[in-house]
């Protein structure tokens, strides 16, 4: 339906944003043959209801509340199944659509095998970790990386090694790791089973893939690439190319966040000429995966798949890379506002937009455009707020969007902090004084959070968004870990 939205104060007026995109293209598309086995066989198997005596219990929606069944439709109850019925195939191990779907994925990717995961990119960083590596393994990780990564240390009982990112000062977050010192930290540690690095950053900074991969085959180590949030670099070449084509061994992509299938639906890539065990990769999974995995994500990724490869879905990655180029040069034009890109010497994905206003913290500009202005970002941080452009999003949007922005620049609105001094981006370098595995199986004691500087943290301690860990087991508690705990009273550490 379109949204009347107008300004809370002072309103501008703008037309109906319109929910379809490709509204502002005079394009007409018919629609296509993509080919989608497990969606067939989802269509087959709703033409076809039979009596179900298994789970799930509400049996195609006759055992749920009635307010829900309204709220999300029969339809989406119908086919809310798991795998092993009706032709639908399963997941572990691989059979029937399910298998045949995976298979055009991995055509797609130009993988060796390419898995589909219906618990996010967690899933898939967490069987790497325990699918590839041994206790006590020396392993190379970006600090920057998701906390499910930097948890794969835990269960896989490695010790790693931190690789830290460029600091972008002025914006306050990480940028992207130097080559140069990936290979310093490969001399320090020739002993390094794998390096395991995240490209792009959240807010899109790239790395050089490439050179990265050329050092790790020198060493005859695997790379392996949490590249969740480059769904779309394999569809398009105005975005970065993707680590399966520069030299990565494992590459994880969160079709969810960017390629539009359902939350949680993920697929994790070996690439053709991968050092990794796929057995290992697969045993890993059958243990870590959930044993009733829903056909409804399974087939929003064939689904994400055959829309990104289709006429259609790639005018709307175009759409998408358009919209961000649009906002990015109307965004010059707005006092005080400055927008990340070109000139702070990075490489970047360009539909990943980080902004920051002068005199307003990221979290309170966040606030005003959520509640003066109808609008949600992705997230804010201390300094700016993340906005993505995605395939779902119009150019009508955008032009909202630059229209609150410069409501905004022209008002006065006082900077007013949710708590004094709280932080939202760890920007640290760890001091880790135990292996992660053993801190957190240590005796470990509560403290309150003030009192804990000096100790060892025995607990993993990650905000999402970004998810960047702030602590993990085994790591001293300093005083300048204190802003970004503010939400916590009491802090788990090592009872020594």
């Amino acid at each position: 339906m379109n949204k009347n939205i107008s300004f809370k104060s002072n309103p501008i007026e703008i037309t109906d944003i319109k929910p379809s995109v490709l509204y502002d293209r005079e394009v007409s598309y018919k629609e296509e043959d993509v080919v989608a086995p497990l969606l067939d066989a989802l269509e087959q198997y709703k033409k076809a209801p039979s009596i179900g005596f298994h789970i799930p219990g509400h049996n195609r929606g006759n055992g749920v509340l009635e307010r829900f069944e309204k709220l999300i439709g029969i339809d989406a109850l119908c086919l809310d199944t798991t795998d092993e019925f009706d032709g639908l195939g399963t997941l572990h191990p691989s059979s029937g659509a399910i298998a045949d779907a995976m298979k055009l994925a991995s055509i797609t990717y130009n993988s060796k095998r390419t898995f589909f995961i219906t618990s996010g990119s967690t899933i898939s960083n967490l069987a790497i970790a325990f699918g590839v590596v041994s206790p006590n393994d020396e392993i190379i990780i970006a600090r920057n990386s998701h906390r499910s990564v930097l948890t794969g240390t835990m269960i896989s009982g490695s010790n790693p090694t931190w690789l830290m990112p460029r600091l972008l000062e002025d914006w306050s977050i990480f940028g992207a790791i130097e080559a140069d010192e990936l290979e310093h930290q490969l001399n320090l540690k020739p002993n390094a089973k794998f390096v395991w690095v995240v490209n792009p950053t959240y807010e899109g900074m790239v790395s050089d893939i490439k050179k990265m991969a050329e050092i790790c085959k020198k060493h005859n180590i695997p790379l392996i690439v949490d590249e969740a949030h480059g769904s779309l670099w394999n569809f398009s070449d105005e975005l970065p190319t993707s680590a399966l084509e520069l030299g990565a061994d494992a590459v994880v992509h969160s079709l969810h966040k960017t390629g539009g299938a359902m939350t949680q639906a993920s697929m994790l890539h070996i690439a053709k000429n991968s050092k990794i065990d796929i057995h290992k990769i697969e045993h890993a999974l059958k243990l870590l995966h959930t044993t009733s995995p829903s056909i409804l994500l399974l087939a929003s990724l064939d689904a994400a798949r055959a829309h990104l490869s289709s006429k259609k879905g790639q005018a709307l990655i175009k759409n998408a890379i358009e919209n961000a180029k649009y906002f990015r040069r109307e965004a010059k034009n707005i006092k005080n506002l400055s927008v990340l890109g070109e000139e702070d010497g990075v490489n970047y994905d360009v539909t990943k937009i980080f902004i920051k206003m002068e005199g307003l913290s990221g979290k309170r500009l966040e606030t005003i455009l959520e509640l003066d202005f109808n609008i949600e970002i992705e997230s804010a941080s201390d300094i700016g707020v993340l906005i993505l452009s995605n395939i779902g999003n119009t150019k009508e949007e955008f032009k909202y969007l630059i229209k609150a922005l410069k409501e905004i620049s022209i008002r006065e609105y006082p900077d007013i902090c949710h708590l004094e001094g709280k932080k939202y981006m760890p920007l640290m370098t760890p001091v880790t004084v135990m292996n992660p595995r053993d801190a957190y199986f240590a005796p470990k004691k509560l403290v309150k959070v003030e009192d804990a500087v000096g100790k060892i943290s025995a607990e993993v301690i990650a905000l999402c968004p970004p998810g960047i860990s702030v602590l993990l087991p085994g790591e001293i508690i300093k005083e300048e870990h204190l802003p970004y705990l503010s939400d916590f009273s009491e802090i788990e550490v090592i009872d020594e």
